[in-house]
């Protein structure tokens, strides 16, 4: 498939199609960039389906470079794993400003001397669908948006540290994962995930038996059941979403197609949307292929890991998180967790800004890191 080019962008020399090809950069505008940036580019870019496994697809991603001159080597590159934001193009993160969250948190890396590489993901702002927290879609456009990046701005280094919240996080720790097999050449030091996804049939039971929390009207988990829906009916042929979602979520399910993460909450809320309203007896069976793509191919990255995991998150409730820890532990993965007391999905992000910097230092250095597999809350 051809890459999208926007009309402002300029055209990069045409070359054998490969996945990681630069395809098209344009500067980025200033609304959209961190404060006090250097150079901000939006590129297009070529990357593997990550849904079929073959043939290439057009991905976009923002690349915000630091003031100054870069130091020995080039600038070390955070490989940035966006949190949910829908499955509408116009959701894509490099066509919207940062939140203010991210914005603080990304400008805090940027002031450690990282330029940021962040893709929007496969479908979010180029032709097909999401296929929403499918790992191996989020994997495979991380890694080659650090490819083009890198031919994109020539004072990128080596070095990489891939960083993500929620969707992200999870997409941070698959991106880890396929890394060694899929782009062997990218120099990665440490992954740093906060918020991230991770499901069994045993959690999944486990969260249906949650109650939902006293005063809550909805529940944060449906708005992102809506959109796995939407990423695997994007891609499987018959998909009914009312063998998934009762009559009373479907026009939410509907809806989902075009609201961004704000929008569609709202409207959750609106319609007071919990797992015990919204989801029918065999919903798991019905989203069994998207429920399949966010597993994760190995849970020994090669790299340690920082998780940061809220004590009050409903967003990815703790014991899905903390799940990740323990499988991630058993592995073999050298996992460095944290748990932030009285701290809820969104809060943490920035929580963890110390802790990770301490990290990072260690695992930019070439140092061993403390493994911490059941953090006690700080």
């Amino acid at each position: 498939m051809a890459a999208r080019v926007p009309a402002h962008a300029a055209p990069v020399a045409a070359a054998a199609p490969h996945a990681g090809m630069l395809t098209a950069s344009a500067p980025l505008d200033t609304a959209l960039s961190l404060p006090d940036a250097g150079q901000a580019l939006r590129i297009t870019y070529l990357s593997t389906n990550g849904v079929t496994g073959t043939g290439p697809v057009p991905v976009t991603a923002e690349v915000i470079v630091p003031p100054g001159s870069p130091p020995a080597g080039g600038w070390p590159i955070v490989a940035w794993a966006h949190g949910t934001t829908g499955v509408a193009d116009h959701c894509a993160p490099s066509a919207n400003p940062w939140t203010e969250r991210n914005r603080r948190y990304l400008s805090a890396w940027m002031k450690r001397g990282f330029a940021v590489v962040g893709t929007d993901y496969q479908g979010l702002g180029t032709p097909g669908g999401h296929a929403y927290l499918d790992t191996r879609v989020e994997a495979y456009s991380l890694l080659d948006g650090v490819r083009a990046a890198r031919a994109a701005v020539p004072t990128l280094g080596a070095r990489v540290m891939i960083v993500g919240q929620s969707q992200g996080g999870g997409a941070a720790f698959a991106s880890a994962a396929y890394a060694p097999a899929y782009a062997p050449e990218l120099d990665i030091r440490g992954t740093v995930a906060t918020g991230a996804p991770y499901i069994t049939p045993a959690l999944m039971q486990q969260l249906l038996a949650t109650p939902t929390a006293p005063g809550a009207a909805y529940n944060p988990l449906v708005v992102y059941l809506l959109y796995l829906a939407q990423g695997q009916a994007g891609y499987q042929a018959g998909f009914r979403p009312q063998d998934a979602f009762t009559p009373k979520a479907l026009p939410a399910y509907h809806a989902a197609a075009s609201l961004c993460v704000s929008d569609l909450t709202d409207r959750v809320k609106k319609e007071g949307l919990n797992l015990g309203n919204a989801l029918r007896p065999g919903f798991a069976k019905a989203l069994a292929p998207a429920l399949a793509a966010m597993q994760y191919p190995t849970l020994r990255l090669a790299q340690p890991l920082f998780t940061g995991t809220g004590e009050l998150d409903r967003d990815v409730p703790p014991p899905l998180q903390l799940g990740l820890v323990r499988a991630a532990c058993a592995a073999g993965t050298v996992v460095q967790a944290h748990l932030y007391k009285g701290l809820d999905h969104s809060q943490t992000v920035n929580a963890s800004l110390p802790d990770s910097a301490a990290f990072t230092q260690a695992v930019m250095a070439g140092r061993p890191v403390t493994p911490q597999c059941t953090p006690t809350p700080e």
